[in-house]
């Protein structure tokens, strides 16, 4: 166990979600891990990078066998910032691995995800990180398929630590990996590039806490299922409405489309994707901001606009 390489787990859809229970037991059946898990104790989906600043979370073990597991009171970075600081467990990982998530995360939704932030976390902290999601597709998707998208992520794990023990993977990124709807009949790995696809929301008011269906960390929908939000439907006035988000449709990648993930996620490849941190501006914004900044001065008071 000491010459094993550690890999701890977390996600964004609970420590019981399908994804996670199935990546642990791929690993885990490997005989070849450590296999940690810090994991939220409840659904924490689309909840980007926010942590727990304010009060002390709570962890609570877990059984899951194979591996040492902890449910926390908190979000998916909140997860990884604990799991890796060895308050929680004696040493730091080599690998950490968020996910796997029902949904595709793929575009302007890494910025959403919180499975992509429970990798991120682990990035600021200069440790190898994976963002593993799964494009679940509801009436087609099953929850096998989970099994098989963790199978399919084991070449890129085992390549990814074999860097890490030569200690020549690359620590100014982390890697995102989405898995397409027919994972079994995949079309490969395919590097790829960060596009700017979106799902379009509008807001429409309701009158009970059971309508509309579980949002998914994509921002898309999953009708076949409720997700209850916390109010008391029967005091509903003008002063305190109930309203859910509806998706519109896809706003796809615009401009050079060679390498973006979305589309390649769509036509059946598995997406790995090298992702930062920073939020710079397309080149063109800097340079007209460049011209813009020198007349600020000169400008019209607010008071004559």
């Amino acid at each position: 166990m000491e010459n094993q390489p550690t890999i701890m787990v977390t996600n964004d859809d609970g420590i019981d979600a399908p994804g996670l229970r199935a990546l642990v037991q791929v690993l885990v059946s490997t005989r070849r891990f450590q296999v940690l898990v810090c994991a939220p104790d409840s659904e924490q989906s689309a909840v980007s990078h926010s942590i727990t600043w304010r009060h002390p979370i709570a962890a609570r073990r877990v059984e899951i066998e194979g591996a040492t597991a902890y449910a926390i009171a908190g979000t998916p970075a909140d997860c990884t910032s604990l799991g890796i600081s060895k308050s929680l467990f004696p040493l730091i990982p080599d690998l950490v691995i968020s996910g796997i998530n029902m949904g595709s995360n793929c575009g302007y939704h890494i910025v959403y995800s919180g499975t992509v932030a429970g990798a991120r976390e682990a990035f600021f902290n200069d440790i190898p990180a994976i963002s593993v999601s799964y494009d679940w597709f509801g009436g087609q998707s099953k929850v096998e398929n989970f099994t098989l998208a963790a199978e399919a992520c084991m070449p890129l794990i085992t390549a990814a630590l074999v860097e890490i023990k030569k200690k020549t993977y690359p620590l100014r990124c982390f890697l995102n990996i989405d898995l397409p709807t027919d994972v079994a009949n995949n079309k490969g790995y395919k590097l790829t590039k960060q596009g700017n696809s979106i799902y379009k929301m509008k807001w429409s008011q309701v009158t009970s806490d059971m309508q509309g269906g579980k949002m998914l960390s994509t921002m898309t929908m999953d009708t076949d299922s409720t997700a209850p939000i916390e109010a008391d439907t029967l005091n509903l006035s003008q002063d305190r409405m109930l309203f859910k988000r509806e998706v519109l449709g896809g706003k796809l990648d615009e401009g050079d489309c060679d390498e973006v993930d979305f589309k390649f996620v769509q036509q059946g490849y598995i997406t790995v994707t090298p992702l930062g941190a920073l939020s710079n501006a397309e080149i063109g914004c800097h340079s007209y901001f460049q011209d813009w900044l020198p007349s600020v001065g000169e400008l019209p008071s607010a008071s004559s606009l």
